[in-house]
C-alpha cells in the first residue's frame, strides 16, 4: 500500500529511513488507542465494535518486520467512571491485538480527571512507563496520538509527539503541535515522519 500521492510503500519507507543522515531514527514508537489505531467508540466495552483505522494493519506489520518495537499508551477513564469494567477493558485490548497483531507493551492510565495520577495523559507517567517496559531511552521514543494530551505527554517525557488530528482535536491543539511537536495527515504519514527522525 503507497502513502496517498507518494508511489512510496511503508515498507520502502521503514527500510529507507535509516539511510537518512544525520537523524536519530526512533529507539521505539508508542501509540494511542481511540481514533490513532482504532475507530474511536466512546468508553468501548464491546469487542466487536474494535475496527482498526485506514493502514493500521499494514503499519504496524511494517514496522515489526523492521524490528521497531511498537506500545500502545492509553487513558481510559471509563474504568474509574464505572462505565467499562477491567475485564471489558481486557476484552477490547485482546481484540485489538487479534486485529493489529501483538504490541510490546500496552500502558493504560484507568483513573479519572480528578484522581491526582501520575499516568493520565498529559502527564508524562505513561510514556515513561512504556520506555522502560521496552528497555529504551524515551528521548528516543515517538508518541503518535491524536490529541494535545497525547503530544503534551510526550514533550513531558522528553519524547517526541506526532499529532495526527481527528474530528475530536481541538484547532489549539493542532496549532500549538505546529509550533512544539509535528502534525501528520493520517497514520500512514505518521509513522513516515516518525522513522524519518530528528537532527541527533
Amino acid at each position: 500500500m503507497s502513502a496517498p500521492g507518494t508511489g512510496t510503500s511503508v515498507r520502502d519507507t521503514l527500510a529507507d529511513a535509516p539511510l537518512r543522515a544525520p537523524v536519530q531514527t526512533p529507539a521505539a514508537l508508542l501509540f494511542d488507542r481511540d481514533d490513532t489505531v482504532i475507530v474511536d467508540v466512546p468508553y468501548l466495552a464491546d469487542p466487536a465494535l474494535v475496527r482498526p483505522v485506514p493502514g493500521a494493519v499494514e503499519t504496524l506489520r511494517s514496522l515489526r518486520a523492521a524490528g521497531v518495537p511498537v506500545g500502545i499508551v492509553s487513558n481510559q477513564s471509563g474504568v474509574a467512571r464505572g462505565l467499562i469494567t477491567p475485564a471489558q477493558l481486557d476484552a477490547v485490548n485482546a481484540r485489538v491485538e487479534e486485529l493489529l497483531g501483538p504490541f510490546d507493551t500496552w500502558q493504560v492510565c484507568v483513573h479519572g480527571d480528578d484522581d491526582g495520577c501520575e499516568c493520565r495523559k498529559p502527564a508524562p507517567g505513561l510514556v515513561h512507563r512504556a520506555a522502560a517496559a521496552l528497555g529504551v531511552d524515551v528521548r528516543r521514543c515517538v508518541m503518535i496520538g491524536d490529541t494535545g494530551a497525547d503530544v503534551a505527554a510526550a514533550s513531558t517525557a522528553g519524547a517526541r509527539g506526532i499529532l495526527v488530528p481527528t474530528r475530536r482535536t481541538l484547532p489549539v491543539e493542532i496549532h500549538d503541535a505546529r509550533r512544539n511537536a509535528t502534525v501528520a495527515g493520517d497514520l500512514i504519514e505518521a509513522v513516515r515522519a516518525a522513522m524519518a527522525g530528528e537532527p541527533g
